[in-house]
């Protein structure tokens, strides 16, 4: 049997259609949003908080709330670069591991800023 033989019997996954694509990717990006979206607030509600005190936030504190803003959208991202030309389900399954994935990192980042807060401001 010959490789051309072989990939013909070979059975093809089929993509999901353009509008199933978007629409998984629109609808889960809704969630990393919401993510992106807390993060922002908590940094504004952070630097609001210790300016009233008179002090303000460090190097570290300002790429631990900026990188847990950026952090959904890059996930994002490598869940649609990974799943885009699978098949609907798939995509659906990658999208949601990269949000389990987002819910752990911020849960790591509020177990984090709340233990040691006082690490952050300068």
């Amino acid at each position: 049997m010959t490789s051309q033989n072989a990939d013909a019997a070979a059975p093809r996954a089929r993509r999901a259609p353009l509008w199933l694509v978007v629409t998984i990717s629109a609808l889960a990006g809704l969630f990393y949003a919401y993510a992106v979206w807390n993060a922002i607030g908590n940094l504004v509600e952070t630097i609001g908080f210790y300016g009233d005190a008179g002090m303000s936030l460090n190097a570290l504190g300002w790429f631990v709330w900026i990188f847990a803003a950026v952090f959904p959208i890059v996930v994002w991202g490598g869940a649609f670069v990974l799943g885009h030309r699978r098949p609907a389900h798939e995509l659906l399954l990658v999208m949601v591991t990269g949000l389990a994935l987002v819910s752990v990192f911020w849960l790591n980042v509020i177990a984090y800023t709340v233990g040691y807060s006082a690490s952050l401001v300068g």
